[in-house]
This record gives C-alpha cells, structure tokens and sequence, in this order.
C-alpha cells in the first residue's frame, strides 16, 4: 500500500492528498485544485512554485530549474512526487 502525503497550496490554503505515483500537478487536478501548467514535462516553467517545507523526488533527470533556483526551493509540481508531506506557495493556485 502506497504513502500518502498531504499538500497545502498558500496563499490560497487549498490542500490535497497525493498518492501513489502522481506528481503534485496530477494529484491537484484529480482533487480540483487548479495550479497553472502547460507542457506537463518539466521544461516550460509555467508550474514553477516554491517549496515552502517537505522533500519531493523527479520523475526526470533534471528538471527545467537551474542550481539556483533549486537551492532557493523552486519545485516545477508536473514532474515532481511529494516525498513527504509538502507545502507550496502558488500566488495562482485556485480551486475549481
């Protein structure tokens, strides 16, 4: 039986559970919890939000994020699966 992890959205404090292997984009869409997105594969950005607290893993080597921003916290949720539970902050992040 998989984990599973609960997700606060801030501003917004919306909230989700992942479970499985769904990335955090996957789980808020199955939970109507809008964050923005567009190519679902890591390289557009248009996801980028901050992790604010918990740990997530890649579903790719390497994510569209430079060392930078990674160090500054910035997750891209399309191809990133909680590894704990987690707390994002999403200024767009709506419920739907």
């Amino acid at each position: 039986m998989s984990e599973i992890f609960t997700v606060k959205i801030e501003p917004a404090q919306l909230q989700y559970d992942v479970e499985g292997d769904l990335t955090l984009l996957e789980a808020a869409e199955m939970s109507r919890v809008q964050l923005p997105s567009s190519c679902r594969n890591g390289t557009c950005r248009t996801c980028l939000c901050r992790l604010v607290s918990g740990d997530v893993t890649y579903t790719v080597e390497w994510p569209g994020l430079s060392a930078e921003e990674k160090a500054e916290g910035f997750v891209l949720p399309c191809v990133a699966r909680p590894a704990s539970h987690v707390v994002l902050e999403q200024s767009q992040a709506a419920a739907f």
